[in-house]
């Protein structure tokens, strides 16, 4: 396999389960080096791609090669370059951390792992916990434990599917920092997650949903691609705000983000938005509604996701209506 060939290449790919369609006539590359990110709800056919991608399922149609290799007919190879972890990775309780390590380097078939052992446990920060057993840790250890077994035989490409899910905010990080690390190192990453804030850490994301393909850009291209201005408004009561707005012509969408409103203005720029929301700050008062700040914004990937699914679903006639 070449350094400039994709470690992931699929043209036209659809699979099936039965009569229901979980991913339609996807084209996507993933490049050597890069941490690429699978981003859509439930039922967006990510899992799906992943299992496609791995050999574990066939595609229904179109050509798939992964680290340059078709994952159905050179399955056994393709195990010796790839590492997956999942949400639902199993570890064995009652194992330690190097009794778990060991187990998965017999199944890779590795030659002397107890060096590459240490350096992950180092890395990781398991090492003063090796003989600790496994059911004894942490959510947050646990899964690092997985990740240091699942690299154990050295894969060239992890596939991650949604790794922190139910893992607390500084594990999070934790983990995350290891991913960075890694990637540095030369390894390609796909990833799933459900937290749209680790998906703008990807280079590129490709934003799904009911099996189709929204966008795939850089998180900043997608946002520069993104007509109009943003603006954030903090004001109470909440309701009376967004009936208010809601009259306002170049207002064109309104999303909840807790107690923030993030409202877009079609066809304003930044100039225009600033005088703007000194505009609507002045209305709402007028109103008699507090209104605490209204400053411009710049749009998070969940505006952007949410934007392109309001834009695929007007294209097919489909109800507007998004629930938060």
């Amino acid at each position: 396999m070449s350094d400039t060939a994709p470690m992931l290449r699929m043209e036209r790919m659809t699979r099936r389960y039965g009569h229901s369609t979980a991913v339609t006539s996807l084209n996507l590359e993933v490049r050597r080096g890069e941490m690429f990110g699978l981003i859509g709800p439930d039922g967006a056919g990510k899992t799906t791609i992943l299992r496609v991608a791995l050999g574990l399922i066939p595609a229904s149609e179109g050509v798939v090669e992964t680290c340059g290799l078709d994952p159905r007919r050179r399955a056994h190879a393709l195990s010796r370059k790839v590492g997956y972890l999942s949400q639902r990775f199993s570890l064995y309780g009652d194992l330690s951390v190097d009794e778990n390590i060991a187990f998965f380097a017999d199944i890779h078939g590795v030659s002397g792992w107890k060096v590459r052992r240490d350096e992950l446990l180092e890395m990781v920060r398991l090492a003063p916990f090796r003989k600790r057993l496994a059911q004894r840790l942490s959510g947050g250890m646990k899964q690092k434990l997985a990740l240091a077994c699942t690299l154990i035989h050295t894969p060239e490409l992890l596939v991650l599917d949604e790794p922190t899910t139910g893992v607390d905010p500084v594990s999070r990080r934790d983990f995350w920092k290891l991913l960075a690390r890694l990637q540095r190192e030369g390894l390609t990453i796909i990833m799933t997650t459900p937290y749209l804030d680790e998906a703008e850490r990807c280079q590129r994301v490709a934003l799904m949903d009911h099996g189709r393909l929204l966008a795939l850009d850089t998180p900043d291209e997608l946002r520069r691609q993104r007509q109009g201005s943003m603006l954030e408004v903090m004001a109470s009561p909440r309701p009376a705000a967004i009936a208010l707005l809601k009259k306002i012509v170049e207002i064109t969408d309104i999303q909840t983000f807790g107690e923030r409103l993030h409202i877009t203005l079609s066809n304003v720029d930044e100039g225009e938005a600033v005088d703007a929301a000194d505009r609507l700050s002045m209305a709402m008062r007028a109103a008699g509604i507090d209104v605490e700040s209204v400053r411009l914004a710049t749009p998070s990937l969940e505006d952007i996701f949410i934007a392109r699914i309001r834009t695929a679903e007007a294209a097919e006639g489909a109800p507007e209506e998004i629930s938060q």
